[in-house]
């Protein structure tokens, strides 16, 4: 009996309209729209690209042209150079093709136009040229071949000293927590068929609960092959949902995808329990239950940054047991230090805190359903 009751139960379940709507469909829609936002926004070479800039020649500088060259060249170069005159160099500047003029004679000498981060670096790049060309100046007055080497390796060491070292070799763009919310948002929204078992195995809530209350068959047996087939059929959405994530959308998700849909079929198990929950107590109607189920998952969604992205940035600052606490920020969490960090630890607690959770709702959601009993059917 709990087989047959366990099949029936996953065929009624993904049936369901709102079980299609809330975790098949919105999910691909909404990941879609992420994606044509946000999927491209790492790959833009622009956003780190070298400034460009004239330079202008006044006199001939051998140091000036040895520093240039540390800044030209290799694929992270800082500056962009053209060398024109005066007359051309001011035209680049003044079409914005250039974000300032380096004027290089006796001195280096910077002209712009404006006061942008662009200004800034180069400002700086020209007081740096100016202290580069006195150091080997008085290396090179001295006539001492080990002065002028020890100089020349101490200051190509500067030029060089800024270089990308990652941290970790995980995803750093940001906007992939867009989808990890996305992942959460998925996985709560297994609300509803949770509170569909709930409300099925209660005679006052519909027809198909009071015969299943009159039927012979033990109530435990019901109640636990209909959870067990509302876990099954969220599961499922939970790997199709980071399948498509990873595989159609090609997000970066992480380097442990395994890990990843164990995690994501976890927090899915959360989201049915937690429906299960809000299904089993009180006497309001089924549709009222569902409003409330809705509603407490979309303001779950919205607290863990799903709507408004630095959410969690605001309550750590404000309320930080807010994200502690709120199940959708830890499933994300979970997901995104399973991507970040090299050690397992933050990971591990996150999955504690949903087993937690998990526990909690279906003990107090077995226990308020089967205490239910009735005067007449």
């Amino acid at each position: 009996m709990f087989w047959h009751n366990l099949k029936y139960e996953f065929r009624v379940t993904i049936r369901n309209k709102d079980f299609i709507m809330w975790l098949m469909l919105f999910p691909i829609v909404l990941g879609t729209l992420f994606k044509v936002a946000f999927g491209s926004i790492y790959e833009k070479n622009d956003l780190f690209s070298a400034i460009p800039v004239a330079v202008v020649k006044t006199a001939e500088n051998p140091i000036y042209d040895g520093v240039l060259a540390a800044l030209t060249e290799g694929d992270d170069a800082a500056l962009s150079v053209t060398f024109v005159n005066d007359e051309e160099a001011k035209k680049l500047l003044f079409d914005g093709k250039a974000d300032g003029i380096l004027y290089l004679g006796e001195k280096a000498e910077l002209s712009v136009a404006g006061s942008g981060m662009s200004q800034t670096i180069l400002k700086e790049i020209t007081a740096r040229i100016g202290v580069y060309e006195t150091v080997l100046a008085d290396a090179t007055a001295t006539m001492d071949p080990g002065k002028i080497e020890a100089s020349l390796r101490a200051l190509s060491a500067e030029i060089n000293a800024c270089r990308e070292v990652p941290f970790t070799e995980a995803n750093p763009n940001v906007y992939v927590q867009f989808f990890y919310n996305l992942i959460g948002m998925v996985a709560i929204c297994g609300s509803m068929s949770g509170l569909h078992v709930a409300t099925n195995n209660q005679a006052n809530q519909s027809a198909l609960g009071a015969r299943k209350n009159i039927s012979p068959t033990p109530k435990w047996i019901n109640l636990s092959a209909d959870l067990t087939g509302s876990l099954v059929s969220q599961a499922v959405c939970m790997v199709m949902s980071v399948t498509f994530i990873r595989f159609i959308l090609r997000i970066d998700l992480g380097r442990n995808l395994p890990l990843l849909y164990a995690a994501a079929i976890l927090s899915g198990c959360l989201g049915v329990t937690l429906g299960f929950f809000i299904g089993s107590i009180g006497r309001l109607k089924h549709e009222a239950k569902s409003a409330i189920s809705l509603s407490v998952s979309l303001f779950l969604c919205f607290l863990s940054g799903l709507m408004v992205g630095n959410m969690k940035a605001i309550l750590v600052e404000k309320a930080p047991w807010v994200n502690k606490i709120n199940p959708v920020a830890v499933m994300s969490d979970s997901y995104y230090c399973l991507n970040m960090y090299s050690d397992y630890r933050r990971f591990l607690e996150k999955i504690v805190v949903m087993l937690i959770y998990v526990a909690v709702f279906t003990m107090l959601g077995i226990l308020f359903t089967r205490r239910k009993k009735y005067a007449s059917i």
